[in-house]
C-alpha cells in the first residue's frame, strides 16, 4: 500500500512538473471504485463469516472485563487476598486472551484486504483502460491527489461498472 501511494505521489508529482498538455483529465478514487464493487461486497461478507465468532467472543471477552474490573474497584477493598488476587489473575488472563483475539481478527482484515487488492488490481487497470479509451481521456489522477476538479471529470462510477461487468 505504501509503494502504491509513493508511486502515485511520485506520478503525480512528476505531471504537476511537466506543462499542462494533457486535454482530457479524469479523476479517480480507486479504492472507492474497489470498495464500491461486487467483488469487494462479497470479499468483506465472506470475511465477516469468517471472523464472525471470533468477533463474538471478542465482544462477550470485552464485556467481561469491563465486569470484572468494576468489581474490583468495588469491592476491591472488602475482597480478601486471595480473592483479589483470582480476580486480578482472570482479569490479565482474559485481557491478554482479548488482545490475541483483536490481532487475530485484525490480521485476517489486513490479508483479506490485501489479496483482494492484489486479485482485483488487473481488473481495475482493464476497467480505467476502458474508461480512458470511452472518453478518450488524456490522462487519469487519483482524486487524493488533486486540490480541485469538477465533478463532471471524476469517472470513479463509471470505472466501479465496468469493474463489475468485467468477468
Amino acid at each position: 500500500m505504501r509503494k502504491l501511494t509513493g508511486a502515485l505521489c511520485l506520478g503525480v508529482m512528476s505531471v504537476l512538473s511537466m506543462p499542462a498538455m494533457a486535454n482530457e483529465v479524469g479523476v479517480i478514487d480507486w479504492r472507492q471504485a474497489l470498495l464500491d464493487s461486487d467483488a469487494a461486497q462479497r470479499s468483506m461478507n465472506e470475511l465477516k463469516n469468517q471472523i464472525g465468532d471470533k468477533k463474538q467472543r471478542a465482544e462477550s471477552l470485552s464485556q467481561e472485563l469491563q465486569q470484572l474490573q468494576q468489581k474490583l474497584q468495588q469491592d476491591g477493598a472488602v475482597m480478601s487476598d486471595s480473592e483479589r488476587t483470582n480476580a486480578q489473575q482472570e482479569l490479565r488472563t482474559k485481557g491478554s486472551e482479548f488482545q490475541q483475539l483483536r490481532q487475530q481478527i485484525q490480521r485476517m482484515q489486513q490479508e483479506k484486504e490485501q489479496s483482494f487488492m492484489q486479485s482485483a488490481k488487473p481488473k481495475l487497470d482493464r476497467a480505467v483502460e476502458q474508461v480512458v479509451e470511452r472518453h478518450d481521456l488524456d490522462l487519469v489522477v487519483d482524486r487524493d491527489a488533486v486540490v480541485y476538479s469538477e465533478d463532471s471529470l471524476d469517472v470513479t462510477e463509471e470505472v466501479t461498472r465496468i469493474f463489475n461487468s468485467l468477468n
